[in-house]
């Protein structure tokens, strides 16, 4: 039977994904002392796990080794590139701005604009700056104001070379591994934090989206939203309801609140979550190195779900941790034919972004994880392709994808 040839809308961007921290190295932020302290050694002692495992260090020497990436971005033939800005890096001390850390990525921004590569810069990628951390954090009420102050100093520095602005990365996650389950720092397990920090992160993000819109009317804003698809298994009536609350409340809380707030819908998507009588029922027929379900028809529902918004949506993250590339190729394939019938069915999908373009250091699950298209040597910080940069690669070329 003859390949099928699924063309893609004219225009479309093809990117990957990374952020500061994971890829860069030589921070010093909440995240950086926390991972090195001995709280967190003795815990990852305790399970049974190398410390050293879970220290970002030098992380992929990307702040040394831009060059190299963007090398790897050529050999993509990517249209777009999202990437964070590192917060501790611009403001590394209370209302001191670092030149420094902005010619940093003003060196960054223009190095793909050269080689017609579209930006999408995240402002903020979960770690805050230590003096941040001190007055509270996501906590602090202070937050808003140095948020705002932050972002506009940011954007007054690139409003003539930046179009596409992420506020913030997944709101949900953080909140949730910060303030609910303590996976990640500050380490709380407190329902009330949680709400406050969500919720304030909202408010945030409307100030921050107003406030960028009288620097650069132009700008293009939105958040990386995290959104899962709930299947309720054979649509019986206790999954259906326990389904409508999960979408309520984790996919489409924090969109309806800055609905009025946000010029396009940043997707970050990974799995599904099969329910009955009960959450993570995934039959897992295939798993990535996560353990973490392969079931590529799961982003046609989400972008079908997020259609009811009428804006457009960039796939910001989407990829799998496989070591080994035994399965990335199908999976960008049988994702993208997903996400093609999407299109074909009128959601306004512009864009697409590999997660991630390196393998890098992935938060509490430190170095064990790979999602990268290049290989990177921890010791040399060599960058080797894999097979399925090299499929991906052809997409980005021909803006189509074969598939069976």
């Amino acid at each position: 039977m003859p390949k099928q040839i699924l063309k893609f809308p004219s225009g479309f961007l093809w990117g990957a994904s990374t952020s500061a921290y994971q890829v860069e190295g030589e921070i010093t932020n909440d995240w950086s002392e926390w991972e090195k302290s001995e709280a967190r050694i003795k815990q990852l002692k305790k399970i049974g796990k190398n410390p050293n495992d879970y220290i970002c260090g030098q992380a992929c020497d990307s702040y040394n080794r831009f060059a190299e990436d963007l090398k790897c971005l050529q050999e993509l033939g990517v249209t777009s590139y999202r990437f964070s800005i590192e917060w501790s890096r611009i403001e590394p001390e209370e209302g001191k701005f670092s030149i420094q850390g902005i010619n940093y990525y003003r060196n960054i921004i223009k190095l793909l604009k050269e080689n017609k590569i579209e930006t999408f810069v995240t402002l903020w990628h979960y770690p805050v700056p230590l003096w941040l951390r001190d007055f509270g954090g996501w906590q602090s009420e202070k937050i808003e104001k140095y948020f705002c102050r932050y972002a506009e100093k940011i954007v007054t520095e690139f409003k003539n070379e930046v179009v596409f602005w992420t506020t913030m990365n997944e709101p949900d996650i953080y909140c949730g591994y910060s303030y609910l389950n303590g996976k990640f720092p500050p380490n709380k397990k407190n329902p009330l934090a949680y709400w406050r920090a969500l919720n304030r992160m909202i408010k945030v993000h409307r100030l921050v989206y107003k406030k960028i819109k009288a620097i650069s009317p132009e700008a293009q804003i939105g958040v990386s939203k995290h959104n899962i698809y709930f299947e309720a298994y054979r649509g019986r009536l206790v999954n259906v309801i326990f389904k409508k609350i999960a979408d309520w409340w984790w996919n489409f809380y924090f969109l309806n609140k800055i609905k009025n707030y946000q010029d396009f819908i940043g997707l970050n998507h990974y799995r599904r979550n099969l329910i009955n009588y009960g959450f993570n029922k995934n039959e897992n027929k295939v798993v990535s190195d996560f353990g973490w379900e392969l079931y590529p028809s799961s982003i046609y529902f989400v972008l079908r779900d997020l259609k009811k918004y009428h804006k457009p949506i960039y796939i910001t993250e989407h990829g799998i941790s496989d070591g080994q590339d035994k399965y990335r190729s199908w999976f960008i394939k049988e994702c993208l034919k997903n996400v093609h019938l999407a299109i074909k069915q009128g959601v306004d999908v512009r864009g697409y972004s590999y997660w991630s373009l390196l393998d890098n250091f992935e938060w509490a699950a430190g170095w064990t994880q790979k999602f990268g298209l290049y290989e990177v040597d921890r010791k040399t910080f060599k960058r080797a392709v894999r097979p399925s940069s090299k499929l991906y690669a052809e997409i980005c070329k021909n803006n189509y994808v074969e598939v069976d």
